[in-house]
């Protein structure tokens, strides 16, 4: 047999409400109405959704099996409310952003800043994500536009880089390495390594430069992320090697300083392969453009 819709909201209304009462202030209806549709409910399905002791309703194993069905379909019907008013908003603009944590912190924001003031009528939504949710969002059109700082291997998306910063040391102020201008590997094993696991991006690339100088990284704390480490470092706990970004973001809380055979990082706008730029979109990219090189991130011309 198939239940029609008006059945399965009243079936809802009362396993959420908890009462027959309850769900007609929900619907906005009788109680009798309300006692009337179960009942008819019942008869058709051929068993009892529920049992009714001292004047109170409680479900039966079946009606709360059927009620796990009925919540996924209800999901469904807010996800398609959801779409049909973001779709509405369209018409007068929105823009849904994401990008890499280190840029996510001071570069986004202030180009989203300068963004608003050309399109005050624009929503923005923006979430700093890492590379997994952030691929599979861009993947999902769940968002226009991506920022990353280590460009996307996925097929179904491109990247264009649009500027570009170095890893770097920080450490507190008065810390035995201020009176360098130039720092090595060789440099930072006395003293407390805050870093990263060493399956990461950050923790692979850190690695790398250790290797590549002939030592061994030993982590005095591990972080799982290079604004962590900014964090730790700011209280005292270590030194650590970071992008420039995030330590940008962070300016004036540490000593930040250059190290030789460094690594460098792009900042890659990333979006789908297989549909276009919103205008939208193509606005708040060259805003972002700006906004890399007015902070000193642009790539140096050859």
């Amino acid at each position: 047999m198939q239940l029609n819709l008006r059945q399965i909201e009243v079936f809802r209304a009362v396993m959420t409400a908890g009462s027959i009462s309850g769900a007609a202030k929900l619907l906005f209806v009788s109680q009798p109405a309300i006692s009337r549709l179960l009942s008819h409910t019942e008869q058709r399905l051929g068993f009892g959704l529920f049992e009714r002791v001292k004047g109170r309703l409680y479900p039966t194993p079946e009606a709360r099996q059927l009620f796990k069905e009925v919540e996924v379909v209800y999901d469904g019907v807010r996800r398609v409310e959801e779409l049909a008013n973001e779709l509405s908003e369209k018409r007068s603009g929105i823009l849904h952003l994401v990008s890499s944590p280190s840029i996510g912190h001071m570069l986004i924001p202030m180009a989203i800043t300068a963004f608003h003031q050309t399109h005050p009528e624009v929503k923005v939504t923006f979430q700093p994500l890492t590379v997994v949710p952030l691929t599979q969002m861009l993947l999902e059109r769940r968002a226009d536009l991506g920022a990353v700082i280590l460009p996307s291997q996925h097929p179904n998306l491109s990247s264009e880089s649009i500027g570009q910063g170095n890893l770097v040391v920080i450490f507190p102020y008065g810390h035995p390495l201020a009176n360098r201008s130039m720092l090595t590997i060789k440099d930072l094993l006395p003293y407390a390594l805050v870093s990263y696991r060493s399956e990461t991006p950050f923790g692979m690339l850190v690695e790398q430069m250790f290797q590549e100088a002939g030592h061994v990284r030993r982590v005095a704390i591990e972080v799982s992320s290079p604004h962590n480490a900014c964090t730790l470092v700011k209280a005292g706990g270590g030194i650590a090697i970071v992008d420039e970004f995030s330590a940008h973001s962070a300016a004036g809380d540490f000593v930040v300083r250059p190290i030789a055979h460094t690594k460098t990082l792009a900042i890659n706008l990333v979006q789908s392969r297989f549909e276009p730029l919103s205008q939208l979109a193509q606005d708040f990219a060259r805003v972002l453009r700006e906004t890399v090189k007015t902070q000193g991130f642009a790539i140096p011309e050859k």
